[in-house]
């Protein structure tokens, strides 16, 4: 049963595996032809009304399906964001053109104003063919780059192919490209723009500065543009305008520009931006003219304006102090030094593999290997044999687990320790894997009475299977405990080389292994243990409830994933489970009512599946929020983390206490409910101003990998001191802090 696990980390690997080598599953467009993400789905198009071939009309276009409230960047995002890029790889000859961008939306957040789109969007691409092109078929390779958000930003791509026919025309498309051709602006025949600096006037408000030549005054308000566009159509003329620059980091995007017409001249004061980056000789301007009062319908026009006046954009250096302040305002240390192999690394991966035994989540399995040791007390080979498959299977499975991690990080997924448990289904594969071994133990039925004579043949010629296989359950339960030494010598890892950090990985399956293989190679074990008898079976039957009281944790950890739905979608599965073990294992007494009653069961635990599955896959695609999990049982000053409150709170003096967690971390609950809750340590927090920030990583979340892996991490618990001192390198306490290590850190800050 075992088994499954295995299975389902690949099936679990295999999705952001393809994604991020540009893999993932294509629709009948061509292979490669769509990317689809949480966030999107992006599809290479093309649309050809007359097919392919020199002087014809020819396009290609990105078309980004955008999830509810998610969004992506126009050519100028802004005061934020980055905008979409496309890199093609055409034939020799085949020439690709810029991007026919539509024009955006203002998108306002809080005191900033981007530009860009939702729903659905196409960027159109022409394309051209040399004079002397002859082939049967084009084929265009793409990879695109964009940034999409929503309350968090994610950076994300894809590699895309498509092979198009020459014969015949492609207009599948053609709506998306008319829809997308249709918000892009016109060129104004006749129209002439002029842009002059208006500096701000005398008076205004200035800062003091210093930069190496003597004192001066810096002025706060960088002035505005005075725009002025004449000939616009006359039927225009009067209506309501936004204005769009297509030019970055040069306009104040936030701040609203006066318009007045003064006849038929627009004329504008368009506010510069303080943190202007360049001085160019002419502006790209883009108008969206809205209905007047008489109505009309909207228009979308650009202009092109010659700028002057403009002074240059000088560097100006920093004095000391300054440089000092703003350096350490940073929200995050600087970038750990390189990795090297040491001694160290490999004993203390070895130690934190054997302490892994002492955590909560192993002991389910550990509890399977006290009646293995039972079982066999008497059989010196047969349990040294198992201790030495036992071994086999935990080595292999952390060599297998770090695989799919360093392979998924290599390909830049943003994943750490114990990412497969950021998948709902996985939860729920996990809960149906314990429930059955606690059925079995529980004797509801037995394995050997449900597998096929071949299998079940097999399976006794071969009796270490089984012992290799509770290995392998036995890293897939650890996943979700960091024992002390073990968080470092991950987060060591997954920054080596890949031959090294294999090494690394097997030691740690070595350490959990060891204890176990020590006590299956004692020669004296057998004499201290009981004689096999009634007792047996009753251990046995015993040993049930831990597997049953991690299916209670594991539905906790799903419910805070998925809501009530997901939970009572687990349940149900359960309880067809149960129901199917039962039917599959009574010996009835006609072939009739056996096959009638198992079919029952299998239906009914298909039809449960049918209907929790939805639920469990669209909490897969959440990106995270904060849960149950992020809060306190007794305190409301605890805050979800960001690394702008870390900055905001340094800047001004204070220190941050940052504790990343997640639901399915056990270490972290422990930790949770003792240390940081105790109340001596939140006294002293409260005593120095401390803010208490929770990182929770229950669900993928870019921006917390990022951030463990800065600090030297690739999974949680991890808990962080940064002094309000914005120089002063933030202090990592261990994986299992006591109350005396917490507030030494405190006295230190």
């Amino acid at each position: 049963m075992a088994a499954l696990m295995a299975a389902a980390l690949a099936a679990q690997a295999a999705g952001p595996l393809a994604r991020a080598l540009g893999t993932a599953p294509a629709d009948p467009a061509g292979p490669g032809a769509v990317v689809e993400t949480p966030q999107l789905r992006a599809e290479l198009v093309a649309h050809a009304p007359e097919g392919l071939g020199p002087g014809k009309p020819m396009w290609l276009g990105l078309k980004l399906q955008h999830q509810p409230h998610w969004h992506t960047y126009w050519k100028n995002p802004g005061d934020s964001g980055l905008p979409t890029r496309l890199a093609w790889t055409l034939p020799p000859g085949v020439e690709a053109g810029p991007i026919d961008w539509p024009v955006p939306h203002r998108l306002r957040v809080g005191p900033l104003v981007n530009y860009g789109f939702e729903g659905e969007l196409l960027l159109p691409v022409a394309l051209s063919l040399p004079a002397d092109w002859r082939g049967e078929t084009l084929e265009v390779s793409l990879r695109a780059d964009w940034l999409v958000c929503k309350e968090e930003c994610i950076p994300d791509g894809g590699d895309f192919q498509i092979r198009l026919p020459a014969q015949g025309a492609l207009a599948a498309h053609r709506a998306a490209f008319e829809a997308s051709w249709s918000q892009r602006p016109q060129a104004v025949v006749g129209a002439q723009a002029t842009a002059r600096h208006q500096p701000a006037p005398a008076g205004a408000a200035s800062v003091p500065v210093d930069d190496g030549h003597g004192p001066r005054a810096a002025p706060l308000d960088p002035g505005a543009l005075a725009l002025r566009i004449e000939g616009l159509p006359a039927a225009l003329q009067g209506r309501p305008v936004e204005l769009y620059s297509e030019t970055e980091a040069l306009i104040d995007h936030a701040a609203e520009p006066a318009l007045r017409w003064t006849g038929g001249v627009l004329e504008a004061a368009w506010p510069l931006s303080p943190q202007r980056s360049s001085s160019p000789a002419s502006l790209p301007v883009v108008l969206r003219v809205l209905p007047g009062p008489a109505g009309g319908e909207a228009r979308l026009l650009r202009v092109e304006a010659a700028l002057s006046g403009l002074p240059p954009v000088e560097a100006v250096e920093l004095p000391p102090a300054l440089q000092a302040a703003l350096a350490g305002a940073a929200a995050v240390p600087p970038p750990a030094e390189p990795v090297a192999l040491s001694l160290a690394l490999l004993l203390g991966a070895l130690l934190g593999g054997a302490l892994l035994n002492l955590m909560p989540c192993v002991f389910p399995v550990l509890s399977l290997k006290a009646l293995a040791l039972a079982q066999h007390g008497e059989d010196r080979r047969a349990l040294l044999g198992g201790g030495l498959a036992y071994t086999a299977g935990v080595i292999l499975s952390f060599l297998l687990l770090a695989g799919v991690l360093l392979a998924l990080r290599a390909a830049g997924e943003q994943l750490g320790w114990g990412f497969q448990l950021q998948s709902p289904a996985f939860i729920a594969g996990m809960a149906v894997l314990f429930t059955l071994i606690g059925l079995n133990l529980a004797g509801v039925f037995e394995i050997g009475g449900l597998l096929p004579a071949g299998l079940g043949g097999l399976r006794a010629r071969h009796p270490r299977v089984d012992d290799a296989l509770s290995g392998v359950l036995a890293v897939a339960v650890a996943s979700p405990c960091t024992a002390p030494f073990m968080g470092a010598a991950l987060g060591a890892a997954v920054a080596l080389p890949a031959a090294q950090a294999l090494l690394v990985f097997a030691l740690l399956g070595l350490g959990m292994a060891l204890p176990y293989l020590l006590l299956s190679a004692m020669p004296g074990l057998a004499r201290r243990l009981p004689r096999p008898g009634l007792w047996m079976v009753r251990f046995k039957g015993l040993m049930a409830f831990p597997m049953f009281a991690t299916v209670v944790w594991l539905g906790w950890v799903l419910g805070l994933q998925t809501g009530v739905e997901g939970l009572v979608g687990l349940l149900g599965v359960l309880l067809a489970l149960a129901f199917a073990a039962w039917a599959w294992a009574t010996p009835w007494a006609g072939g009739l009512a056996r096959t009638a009653w198992r079919g029952l069961g299998l239906l009914l635990l298909a039809v449960s599946l049918g209907w929790a599955w939805p639920g469990w896959q669209a909490g897969a695609g959440s990106v995270a929020a904060p849960t149950a999990a992020a809060q306190p049982s007794a305190s409301a000053d605890w805050q979800p983390w960001s690394a702008e409150k870390v900055v905001a709170a340094r800047a001004a003096g204070q220190p941050v206490f940052v504790d990343f967690t997640a639901a399915w971390c056990v270490t972290c609950q422990y930790n949770k409910r003792t240390v940081l809750a105790d109340a001596a340590v939140l006294a002293a927090m409260d005593g120095q101003r401390v803010l208490k920030l929770r990182a929770d990583w229950t669900m993928r979340d870019a921006a917390i990998t990022a951030e463990l892996g800065r600090l030297g991490r690739s999974g949680v618990p991890v808990y962080v001191f940064f002094p309000g001192r914005p120089e002063a390198q933030p202090r990592l306490l261990s994986e299992l802090p006591s109350r005396e290590e917490v507030l030494q850190a405190l006295a230190a800050l």
